[in-house]
């Protein structure tokens, strides 16, 4: 499992990295650019943002290439429980996303209809299956199994994914590494969890496409993924952790993604309350603001690249402590938790120290 994992990984940041040079050349010719128009845009210069292409190719590449050599090799069958409907179905679903999303970074479309497209795409994946059927709570026999339910939660969280990572993008260099976080946490997980390998070869692909962009897009950034891949990437990893709890139910399973995604979930559940309440409108939710954490950071004095390291440090703190909670138990993690809380708390101090004394020069 270990050599497939590193094939889909170095597969996918080779092709990403290769492709992220044409994406920019393609950008620049269908004047997919983002330009700096008000306050609430960090960078100061127009930028190409069709970058997220070469994420989307480079983790379908590899992730196909993968699955047609493990069903030779007999180390997969895709025809149980059905994952051939089910990748067809995530196959059709980004294809549809990602129409909407071109549209948006060359035309620019309303919140409102690229909700519409990411409704679309969310549909179509449960209607081919891909769907938690049951969530069975841990301490009792209480089982969740309402079909119904299931099927429009399984849509929110994928709705709600997507636009979380759309949303954080705010940074050169942010969502891309968040992301990849995220992703190898997630495939972590699933290693430990024994989770369907289809799942875990998915997380490595999706792994290796980020970090081969990621170079492009560190600050300073020479590209922006775009909508086409800050959607792509929400999308996939509200699937893959679909996937990945496959085999179980219980509630430590359920809340590991959530604790993956915590950071990108806490901004986007905070930006719309903040929005609501400001607004006293719900129309107010497709209104951009600048009060993203990222946006906070910036304003308190960071620069961009100490304001991501510290959102990097906060995703792999929660990503780690999800799998130590999977691996160890709830007192390891929480001890975990603990010692990371202090040491920041004191590195904070310093830092705020530094910063209060060379306003002072």
């Amino acid at each position: 499992m270990w050599g497939d994992i590193a094939i889909t990984f170095l597969l996918a940041f080779i092709t990403s990295y290769v492709f992220t040079p044409y994406t920019v050349r393609l950008a620049r010719k269908v004047k997919a650019l983002d330009i700096p128009k008000d306050r609430r845009k960090i960078h100061k210069k127009i930028m190409p943002r069709l970058g997220g292409l070469a994420i989307v190719i480079g983790f379908f590449i590899s992730a196909i290439y993968l699955i047609i050599v493990m069903i030779i090799e007999k180390k997969l069958d895709i025809f149980t429980n059905y994952y051939y409907i089910k990748l067809i179905g995530f196959f059709i679903a980004v294809i549809v996303l990602e129409i909407f999303c071109y549209f948006d970074d060359t035309k620019g479309i309303k919140p409102i209809v690229k909700l519409i497209g990411q409704l679309i795409a969310a549909v179509i994946v449960v209607c081919s299956g891909l769907v938690i059927d049951r969530i069975v709570i841990t301490g009792s026999e209480r089982i969740i199994s309402n079909e119904i339910f299931l099927k429009i939660f399984t849509i929110i969280w994928i709705i709600g994914i997507t636009n979380a990572i759309n949303l954080i993008d705010g940074l050169d260099g942010l969502s891309t590494g968040v992301s990849l976080i995220s992703s190898i946490c997630l495939m972590i997980i699933f290693i430990f969890n024994g989770s369907p390998i289809i799942s875990i070869i998915l997380a490595a692909a999706l792994s290796g496409s980020l970090l081969g962009f990621l170079p492009f897009n560190f600050n300073p950034a020479r590209t922006f993924m775009g909508d086409t891949g800050s959607n792509f990437i929400g999308f996939t990893l509200a699937i893959i952790s679909i996937m990945g709890v496959a085999k179980t139910y219980t509630a430590i399973i359920i809340v590991a993604p959530l604790l993956v995604l915590a950071l990108p979930i806490f901004d986007t559940s905070f930006a719309i309350v903040r929005r609501v309440f400001k607004e006293k409108s719900l129309k107010a939710i497709f209104k951009a603001d600048r009060g993203h954490l990222h946006h906070k950071l910036i304003d308190r004095g960071y620069t961009q690249k100490q304001a991501v390291f510290i959102l990097y440090g906060i995703s792999a703190t929660f990503g780690l402590f999800a799998i130590i909670l999977l691996e160890s138990g709830f007192w390891k993690a929480i001890s975990f938790a603990l010692l990371v809380i202090a040491i920041t708390a004191i590195g904070y101090k310093d830092i705020f120290r530094i910063k209060k004394n060379k306003k002072n020069i």
